[in-house]
C-alpha cells in the first residue's frame, strides 16, 4: 500500500469539490458530498458542464483511495468539510473534535474490550466523523455500525466516507427521535444535539418530555439511545458540563436511575472548546442488565490537555486502578 498522506488526498478531495460546485453553483460541502460519490463509484457522471466532467475524469485518473489508509481519509475529510463549514457556518454541522473522537475510540476500547463483530450506533451521526474515529480503532472486530441524522448533507457525507473507509454503515436519513428499524447495539456513541425538539407531539412518547413547553433534545436523545441498546450494553455520550443543572435534570436522573448506572463522568479540557460556555464532558452509562452491575464509584475525573502526555499517562493510570477495581 501506499499510503498517501493526509494532505494529498485532502487535495483531491478539495480540488474535487471546488470544481464540482463551482460547475453546479452549490455550496462546496455540497460539492464535497458530489466528489466523495464520484471518486467512491469512479464516475463523473454527476450533471456537469462537459468541461468540468473532464477535469473530474482527470482527477478520479489521478487519485488512488485504494492505497490510502483509512484514517488518513477520515483526517482528509474532516480538513475539506471544515473548510467547507467556514463558507456557510451552521450550527448544527459543527464536527467533534479529533481528539475527542480517539479519546472516545480508546474508552469504547477500554469498557468493551475486544469484542467480535462489535456493533455500534450514534443517533446524530453528522457526517460520521466521530463514528469512523472509533470504528477505526476499534480493538476486536467491528460488525455492522449504524447512524441516524435528519441533515441530508451531512448523511451523505457519511455515507461517501464509510464507502471510501470499506466500513459497512446502515444510515437512516430521518429525525432520529421517531421510531428506528434497527436492532438493538452493543454500544452506542453521541456528541449530544443540545436544545429543545419542536415536535411535541412526538415527545409525548417520552418519559423524559417536558411537563409544558418543549421538551430537550438532548435528554430524548439518551432515552431514545437506550431503547436501542442491548441490555448491559455501554453508551458514551458527549454532554455539556451544565448537563445536570437544568430545570428538567431531576427527571432525568430518575429516569437514568431506573434505567442505567452511571459508571465515569470525564470532564474534557476547556481548551479543545472554544468558548468555556460550550465545554463538554464525557458521560459513560451502562443500560441495565443480567451481567450490569452499578460500580461501587463512579468515576470521575478531569482529563488534561490531550497535548500533556504525562498528565495523560497518569489520566490513563487512574482509569486502569478504576477498572481494576470495579470491573474484575
Amino acid at each position: 500500500m501506499q499510503n498517501y498522506p493526509v494532505e494529498t488526498i485532502y487535495e483531491w478531495l478539495d480540488k474535487g469539490a471546488e470544481i464540482i460546485a463551482r460547475d453546479l453553483q452549490i455550496p462546496y460541502i455540497e460539492g464535497l458530498a458530489e466528489a466523495g460519490e464520484a471518486f467512491f463509484t469512479g464516475s463523473a457522471d454527476r450533471g456537469l458542464s462537459e468541461k468540468a466532467e473532464q477535469k473530474v475524469k482527470d482527477l478520479l485518473g489521478r487519485a488512488r483511495f485504494s492505497e490510502c489508509s483509512h484514517e488518513a481519509i477520515r483526517k482528509a475529510f474532516q480538513l475539506a468539510i471544515l473548510k467547507g463549514q467556514k463558507d456557510i457556518p451552521h450550527p448544527n454541522r459543527q464536527m467533534t473534535p479529533d481528539t475527542i473522537g480517539l479519546f472516545i475510540g480508546y474508552l469504547v476500547n477500554k469498557f468493551i474490550g475486544p469484542k467480535k463483530e462489535l456493533t455500534l450506533f450514534d443517533p446524530a451521526v453528522g457526517t460520521g466523523n466521530l463514528l469512523l474515529a472509533v470504528l477505526n480503532q476499534l480493538a476486536g472486530e467491528a460488525g455492522k455500525a449504524f447512524g441516524s441524522e435528519i441533515d441530508d448533507v451531512l448523511i451523505k457525507l457519511a455515507y461517501v466516507q464509510a464507502n471510501l473507509q470499506e466500513k459497512e454503515i446502515e444510515l437512516f436519513n430521518q429525525d432520529s427521535l421517531q421510531p428506528i428499524f434497527m436492532e438493538p447495539a452493543d454500544a452506542v456513541i453521541c456528541d449530544l444535539p443540545v436544545g429543545y425538539y419542536p415536535d411535541d407531539e412526538s415527545a409525548r412518547a417520552f418519559e423524559l418530555k417536558a411537563d409544558e413547553g418543549h421538551s430537550f433534545s438532548h435528554h430524548l436523545f439518551i432515552e431514545q439511545s437506550l431503547t436501542y441498546t442491548k441490555p448491559g450494553g455501554y453508551l458514551f455520550f458527549m454532554i455539556p458540563n451544565q448537563f445536570f443543572e437544568s430545570s428538567q435534570s431531576e427527571k432525568l436522573r430518575t429516569f437514568l436511575k431506573d434505567n442505567a448506572y452511571i459508571n465515569a463522568v470525564l470532564q474534557l479540557p476547556l481548551s479543545i472548546f472554544k468558548d468555556e460556555a460550550h465545554a463538554k464532558s464525557i458521560l459513560v452509562l451502562q443500560k441495565h442488565g443480567e451481567q450490569a452491575k452499578a460500580p461501587k464509584q463512579v468515576l470521575l475525573a478531569q482529563v488534561p490537555s490531550f497535548a500533556n502526555q504525562d498528565a495523560m499517562l497518569k489520566m490513563t493510570a487512574k482509569l486502569d486502578n478504576w477498572f481494576q477495581a470495579e470491573k474484575r
